[in-house]
């Protein structure tokens, strides 16, 4: 039964017109020609391909300094952070769920091509092309190494943040990672007070706590480290054969550099094997355990959607739909749509929430599953490597070999 709490308002106060009112200067872009947005298209991939002809090739820094210079000030000044692959997520998860929603074509390449360039050379993207992550990478001072318990338990508020994106984009209720955009209303010279705080505190942290979005807030950020994992030319820190000097231990502000590790001792292996086969044997469990906790709360989830949200005022308090202050409800009843059409659409989407809470639920399971699995996982070292998921291709530990090019 639809239900909501007496004390329900209506969620954006009515504009008074009477005394003085001015129409505000808009924050969001304005609709761009698609020619123009082709061009997007063609700038992002020209970009990529310079930063990784910078990465493998040039192996210099510098040059992906200057790339990520242009990138914040096209993609993100000039662009004002849109066309954006980190929010498109959202866009192909309503096209795959809604009938009524098309995806277009130039969005659907700023999702692609970043994925298909990390299965290539690595998380290029990041390090050139991306206007959220390189606002953050020009302005890291003094970097800190965060404790690894820390990192991974941070770790996993990307994955959440994902599955809450695709969960609310897929029922036609929200773009959720737009909205809170931290960084969006800097490119936009414009946004609400708190947001602006947000984007200038992330700024700040960013500082001392090298891409705090990136590392621990970025939906898209998920899918690049898994597609980066396959990469068939990565980012190596030394041209030819490690010499161990250890100048690059501590050159990684974002603690992706993965350090030698000999073999454990022969003694652990028996108990290393019993805690692998437990942990995973417990995946199944966590999946269902973690859909079921989660569709408990879709009654909760699915009231962020207007229709639910309206559905149910309406019903707890009738009395209001002849409130013309509320607009809210001034603009459904002038819609001509019935009460009773509003709440099928209501049942429908509290429906589609309960599914894709079962569904996030059991995702957010997996993750919490492998991430266990993983630490009893060895993989032996001899070298020292970027890690593939974690790296942002930025060459900082390029700089810090001794070892240099041999010209063929």
């Amino acid at each position: 039964m639809l239900s909501v709490g007496a004390n329900a308002q209506q969620r954006f106060p009515k504009p008074e017109f009477e005394t003085g009112y001015e129409q505000p200067d808009t924050t969001t872009p304005e609709p761009r020609s698609l020619d123009m947005e082709y061009m997007d298209v063609g700038i992002l991939t020209l970009v990529i391909l310079l930063g990784a002809w910078f990465v493998l090739k040039k192996r210099s820094r510098k040059g992906l300094l200057w790339l990520s210079v242009f990138t914040v000030f096209y993609f993100g000044f000039y662009r004002n952070g849109c066309i954006c692959s980190v929010g498109s997520i959202q866009n192909l998860a309503l096209s795959l769920f809604n009938e009524g929603y098309s995806i277009s074509y130039t969005v659907l390449a700023f999702f692609l091509i970043p994925l298909i360039a990390s299965l290539l050379w690595g998380r290029i993207f990041c390090a050139s092309a991306c206007p959220l992550g390189a606002i953050q990478d020009l302005l890291i001072v003094k970097p800190i190494s965060l404790p690894v318990w820390l990192r991974k338990t941070l770790g996993l508020i990307p994955y959440i943040y994902l599955g809450f994106a695709v969960l609310f984009a897929a029922t036609g209720t929200d773009f959720i990672i737009c909205r809170y955009d931290p960084f969006v209303g800097i490119f936009r010279m414009g946004a609400s007070f708190h947001m602006l705080v947000i984007g200038i505190s992330f700024l700040l942290i960013g500082m001392f706590v090298a891409r705090p979005y990136c590392r621990f807030f970025c939906a898209y950020g998920v899918l690049l480290n898994w597609t980066s994992r396959f990469s068939s030319k990565h980012l190596s820190i030394t041209p030819a054969s490690c010499i161990q000097c250890k100048l690059c231990d501590d050159s990684c502000p974002f603690d992706a550099i993965d350090k030698p590790v000999v073999e454990k001792a022969s003694s652990h292996a028996p108990e290393n094997r019993r805690r692998f086969i437990i942990y995973a044997l417990m995946i199944p469990l966590w999946m269902v355990l973690g859909g079921f906790l989660l569709s408990l709360s879709h009654h909760y989830l699915a009231r962020a959607n207007q229709d639910v949200y309206l559905a149910e005022l309406l019903i707890e308090q009738p009395e209001l739909r002849q409130d013309k202050n509320n607009i809210d409800v001034a603009t459904f009843m002038a819609s001509g749509k019935t009460m009773d059409a509003l709440v099928e659409e209501a049942k429908v989407v509290r429906k589609r929430f309960y599914t894709g809470s079962w569904y996030l639920g059991a995702f957010l399971g997996l993750v919490i599953g492998m991430t266990l699995l993983n630490q009893v996982v060895f993989r032996k070292r001899e070298d020292y490597q970027p890690n593939k998921g974690d790296c942002f291709s930025c060459g900082r530990c390029m700089d810090y070999c001794p070892v240099k090019k041999v010209s063929s």
